[in-house]
């Protein structure tokens, strides 16, 4: 099962022997093993028992609480791992260092990459597309990072990319009853920007458990600034699965007609547009089945979930900071 999600509002999450339950109105809405269960996240209110919260630190299974927009609150997790050494090498790397300088350059690439090479396969697969523009603008951030050693200056590369990419997102939806016109994230005031933060709020969860898995300080980054509260190392390796993962699935969903204009809601005061419960559900499920589906791993050579895939970028990042591999590779999907 992986990571559970529970929705359902002034829901009750319990345990009876080895099976989290999930309660509602007395009648049982979710039922499942511990032993299957690797992350739970809360979007919106709910209640869990003291017992229920003791068995997940006992089993290290994290429990993240969202808005039920998908904005992160805070989580709740078992004791940082014991590998001292990780989070030393890390610490030692941090500022303008050679290490630190080679990692920004790896995220920056390894992001602008996997949006070049989406922009490409659209086009190769639509041919009334040209994003030819787009494409190259794209490549013009990529071609200057292994000759940049700034990391204001990589931030800039970065940006100006995405840029690029995001203002051609629109050409990629498929779908006349959507548009977008640019990314407005605090808060999402239309329906493709709401599914892109509410994914990304997602994809934050599943890869900041991959750190603490590893045994680094998810707060300290290379990429992005040190910030209080702001888990800045897991907005880092986040950073090339943002594509992959997070958009396929907000594309598919438009593209698919999975989602309508129903499944949203906007805020009379601030503008802010969610996810009906029901969207909610059906983004979940989409999401979850992204994050299981197989791909043979570039680097590694053989076959993995994107699941497992956020631990396997994490423990290569901390091979690279202890010294074991001459550099980080980032994921670059072909």
């Amino acid at each position: 099962m992986g990571t559970v999600y529970i929705t359902q509002e002034d829901a009750f999450i319990g345990k009876i022997d080895e099976r989290l339950t999930v309660k509602f109105d007395k009648k049982t809405i979710l039922d499942v093993p511990l032993l299957k269960v690797d992350g739970v996240v809360v979007l919106g209110r709910a209640t869990i028992s003291p017992a229920t919260i003791s068995e997940l630190l006992q089993r290290h299974i994290p429990l993240t609480f969202l808005t039920e927009n998908g904005r992160y609150l805070g989580r709740l997790e078992p004791e940082v791992s014991k590998n001292i050494f990780v989070r030393k090498a890390q610490w030692q790397a941090c500022g303008e260092s050679p290490q630190a300088i080679h990692l920004v350059q790896s995220f920056v690439r390894g992001k602008l990459k996997n949006y070049r090479n989406v922009l490409c396969r659209r086009q190769r697969e639509s041919t009334d597309l040209d994003l030819s523009v787009h494409i190259t603008r794209v490549e013009g951030a990529i071609a200057p990072i292994d000759s940049t050693h700034s990391i204001n200056s990589l931030r800039g590369l970065e940006g100006a990319g995405s840029a690029a990419y995001f203002g051609c997102f629109n050409q990629l939806i498929r779908n006349l009853e959507f548009e977008f016109k640019k990314r407005v994230r605090r808060p999402p005031t239309d329906p493709v920007n709401s599914l892109l933060s509410f994914g990304y709020s997602l994809l934050r969860h599943d890869v900041q458990g991959a750190a603490n898995i590893v045994g680094f300080d998810p707060y300290l980054g290379y990429l992005h600034c040190e910030r209080y509260g702001r888990p800045s190392l897991a907005l880092d390796l986040m950073e090339e699965f943002r594509p992959l993962v997070v958009d396929a699935v907000v594309l598919s969903a438009l593209n698919k007609k999975l989602l309508t204009p129903t499944d949203f809601v906007a805020e009379p005061l601030s503008g802010a547009v969610s996810l009906t419960p029901e969207g909610r559900k059906t983004f979940l499920r989409l999401y979850a089945q992204k994050k299981q589906s197989e791909f043979k791993h570039p680097v590694l050579g053989y076959k993995c979930t994107y699941q497992e895939a956020f631990e396997l970028q994490a423990r290569l990042l901390a091979k690279y900071l202890m010294g074991e591999i001459e550099k980080y590779p980032p994921l670059v999907w072909k």
